[in-house]
């Protein structure tokens, strides 16, 4: 299923203060929307700048669809939907690019409540009194039981957010104002305090603070498989099927380097190995896509919070050839991750003719991945 991410920065930010708009000013080295960007790694994004703020952002290198912004958010925002328009695009996250601190866990929450709504958007629940105020004195309270403060990335099926915004006449406070107006529902997600809008120059110093704040969390795990030959007319190899004499037998495709690659992520997240999640000895698995078992080991890694750093397979084998398909088979795991394809590694070793692989009975593969805290 397809997931793209729209990144607004198309407005002036002047309350900020600085020689420019806000989402341009630097953060940790790094432009405020760069943070955005990086954010939705693996995803088609669509980052929506103001015209004249075009040269900048295409002097910046990042890997979007630069959109060029109407007058007001919502007419931004239709602007890049309608450029997704006819993408195959299934859901949209929506998010704000002066919002830089977004966590993957709050990223992964939205796009898992898309499975049973048509909107879900991260919030916190108010817990201070609130006030109302005149002339520098308190004239009342407001309760605050139910009221919550909103954060993006605000996430729709696709479809479903493009309607709306075609009916809806004008501007709205955000994306769950269209949304709702249309008469979506949205699911409430938890959302975070880092998860912070940079508004002021204030914000500046404590988004600096939290930055430098962050320890870098790295695991690290390794994966190990092996298949052997019977009898067919080819082999799964991640995630491409290559001519060959003969297929290798298992309980799903036996696609031997996408289960060594799963294995690596598991033992990252010290959850097991693919037999933990997937058991051989429950039917509805026999003969299932290894590519199940691989977006379900990346999906528990963004939920508890991770995101690949890099990934490296060695498949073990005198046949087939794996050299003129390692690049298919790179992009067919980076579709299945939603990663770059920068991040995978695929190569090929023998094992100089000995042990089972060097008499061609099966092929090994072992497996590294090296998932970051986001």
């Amino acid at each position: 299923m397809t997931t793209a991410a729209i990144i607004t920065a198309a407005g002036r930010g002047l309350r900020a203060g600085g020689a420019m708009p806000k989402q341009w000013q630097l953060l940790g080295g790094l432009a405020v929307a760069a943070h955005a960007v990086a954010a939705f790694e693996g995803m088609l994004r669509v980052l929506v700048v103001h015209p004249e703020d075009r040269a900048l952002v295409e002097s910046l290198g990042l890997d979007v669809l630069i959109v060029d912004g109407g007058a007001s958010r919502s007419a931004s925002v239709r602007n890049a939907l309608e450029a997704l328009a006819g993408r195959g695009i299934a859901h949209v996250l929506i998010h704000d690019g002066a919002r830089p601190l977004v966590s993957g866990a709050v990223i992964a929450s939205v796009i898992g409540a898309l499975d049973q709504a048509d909107g879900a958007a991260p919030a916190l629940a108010v817990t201070d009194a609130l006030w109302r105020g005149a002339a520098g004195l308190v004239v009342g309270t407001v309760p605050r039981e139910g009221l919550f403060r909103a954060q993006t990335p605000q996430g729709f099926r696709f479809e479903a957010i493009l309607a709306a915004h075609r009916a809806h006449p004008g501007e709205a406070a955000d994306d769950v104002a269209v949304a709702r107006s249309y008469g979506l529902d949205v699911v409430i997600v938890e959302g975070c305090e880092d998860n912070l809008k940079l508004t002021y120059p204030g914000d500046f110093a404590r988004a600096e603070a939290i930055l430098k704040g962050r320890q870098m969390d790295l695991r690290v795990g390794n994966g190990f498989d092996v298949h052997g030959f019977c009898d067919g007319d080819g082999v799964w190899l991640c995630g491409v099927k290559l001519p060959h004499g003969r297929a290798l037998l298992g309980h799903s495709d036996a696609d031997v380097g996408m289960h060594a690659l799963t294995d690596s992520i598991y033992g990252a997240l010290a959850e097991g190995d693919i037999g933990r999640h997937f058991p051989p000895t429950d039917p509805q698995w026999k003969g299932a896509a290894s590519k199940i078992f691989l977006a379900h080991a990346m999906r528990l890694a963004r939920a508890k919070g991770f995101a690949l750093a890099n990934c490296d397979v060695t498949l073990i084998c005198e046949k087939p050839k794996v050299g003129p398909h390692a690049e298919a088979m790179r992009a067919a795991l980076a579709a299945i991750m939603e990663v770059a394809v920068e991040r995978i590694s695929v190569k090929a070793t023998t094992s100089e003719r000995l042990g089972f692989t060097g008499r061609e009975e099966g092929i090994a593969a072992m497996a590294t991945c090296a998932l970051v805290r986001a």
